[in-house]
């Protein structure tokens, strides 16, 4: 079983935001696959597929960005999930818009959903995908992670979005997380 969990906040107010950059992933993902029985389950919002036999979970917590850590910790402990079957994307305003970055370990750098993650699972040891939202210019960080994509920005946006989508397909597949590093970094 693997469990793929994109970073976001819920309500409407941070529908297409930057910060949901994770959710806008899983959504995308999901339509793919036509995955639509989305419930209810440990503070998240839980869809499932089979792939090959094997049940993939696709999870949006609901705990807003800064608590994601308290609705995947339990889903893990529930499902059994190994550490090397979680995949986490989320958004990185460190890299240009569209830019995808993958990443086995490592520091929460200064993303606070990430930071939650960490303290929840108790290692800094999982696979994340990181897709770049570009830094702000004039805007505090929160005004820039909580506001939208311009249209040109939007169609740089949406082909790293299928580009994500590309590499959770492999990683579905049985991929290696190493290969897929280094073909896509």
């Amino acid at each position: 079983m693997k469990m793929i969990v994109g970073l976001g906040n819920i309500g409407k107010e941070y529908d297409q935001t930057r910060h949901n950059t994770g959710f806008m992933v899983i959504d995308q993902f999901a339509k793919e696959h036509d995955v639509s029985n989305f419930k209810n389950q440990s503070e998240a919002m839980v869809g499932d597929f089979r792939h090959n036999g094997e049940k993939i979970l696709l999870v949006k917590p609901s705990t807003y960005m800064n608590d994601s850590g308290r609705a995947v910790r339990p889903l893990m402990d529930y499902y059994d999930i190994d550490m090397e079957d979680l995949i986490v994307a989320y958004d990185d305003m460190d890299m240009p818009v569209g830019k995808i970055r993958l990443r086995q370990k490592g520091s929460a750098g200064g993303h606070n959903g990430i930071k939650s993650l960490i303290a929840h699972l108790g290692t800094q040891a999982f696979n994340r995908l990181r897709l770049g939202i570009d830094h702000p210019d004039r805007k505090t960080v929160v005004d820039h992670v909580l506001s939208r994509f311009s249209k040109e920005q939007r169609i740089e946006f949406d082909q790293g979005l299928d580009q994500a989508v590309q590499i959770l397909d492999e990683w579905i597949d049985d991929v290696d997380f190493n290969k897929l590093m280094s073909e896509h970094n």
